[in-house]
């Protein structure tokens, strides 16, 4: 058993296979345009290339989405406030840090 734990403690990139990189300005951009996430239960949005966004939890929401300073924001009518999240990735799942820490993941679909 000892000798298995080795190899994998030594294998490249095993130990890092689960790990959330930050994402850059750039790299959110593009990441999510065009692109779907499913946040479970029923529960998607879209991010398209025009920076529009539908959210879509039990019915329909639209809003809009740009990055700013390496980080995504949104804007949901009628607030006309924008919130700013951190991306991190880790293979096909999206994750948005707020401000407080707390987070939301999301898998890329059709």
């Amino acid at each position: 058993m000892r000798r298995f734990a080795l190899i994998l403690a030594f294998w490249p990139g095993f130990l890092t296979a689960e790990e959330f990189r930050p994402l850059t300005g750039d790299e959110i951009l593009t990441a999510l345009s065009g692109q779907k996430l499913d946040y479970g239960e029923g529960i998607w949005q879209t991010f398209d290339d025009t920076m529009l966004t539908q959210y879509f939890s039990g019915r329909p929401s639209a809003g809009r989405w740009a990055v700013r300073e390496d980080r995504y924001c949104s804007l949901w009518p009628p607030s006309d406030l924008w919130a700013c999240y951190d991306v991190q990735q880790s293979g096909d799942v999206i994750r948005f840090v707020d401000d407080s820490g707390s987070t939301t993941d999301g898998v890329f679909s059709d």
